[in-house]
């Protein structure tokens, strides 16, 4: 085998390429930590308000209790949800796109309302006003509006007919 013949100066600047690396990351590192620091110090010495701006240890301390919250077992379902009502929206987005593209009738129909429609900011096309996480009754019932895809309504098949 022949082995890569590299001359002094490409090997000096390569390792002048590689402590710099290693120095801007030191830096980096330093910096985070120092920060820290100062935000620890200035919450425990009453500087800043900690009731405000927290602090990092009671962050950390926090951090470490969440299990015992059920955090994970949330943090699962709203996952669960985001990829339900994601692959949900793709698949129905693409049944849609197929027959606006199949049809060329359907589609000069449609394209005034689909022009309206992306022009809407997208909040303003959420399906309940009121339930933004913040509320998660029984009879999911806000201002008459039903939020059709919901946590309370996954275990059961006839959630979609709901209404019917």
């Amino acid at each position: 085998m022949n082995k890569l013949i590299v001359s002094e100066e490409r090997r000096k600047y390569l390792k002048g390429k590689k402590s710099r690396k290693y120095l801007v990351l030191f830096a980096q590192i330093l910096i985070l930590v120092a920060f820290l620091a100062i935000w620890e110090i200035a919450a425990n010495k009453g500087i800043i308000d900690s009731f405000i701006t927290s602090q990092p240890s009671r962050i950390l301390q926090t951090f470490m209790n969440l299990q015992s919250n059920d955090l994970m077992m949330h943090i699962g379902v709203t996952v669960y949800e985001t990829v339900v009502g994601f692959l949900l929206g793709t698949l129905i987005g693409i049944i849609i796109a197929i027959i606006l593209w199949w049809s060329d009738f359907l589609s000069d129909v449609a394209e005034p309302y689909l022009v309206i429609l992306n022009s809407l900011p997208k909040v303003a096309l959420r399906t309940d006003y009121n339930n933004l996480g913040r509320s998660r009754n029984s009879s999911n019932n806000c201002n008459g509006n039903r939020n059709i895809i919901n946590s309370n309504n996954f275990g059961k098949l006839k959630w979609i007919f709901k209404n019917w």
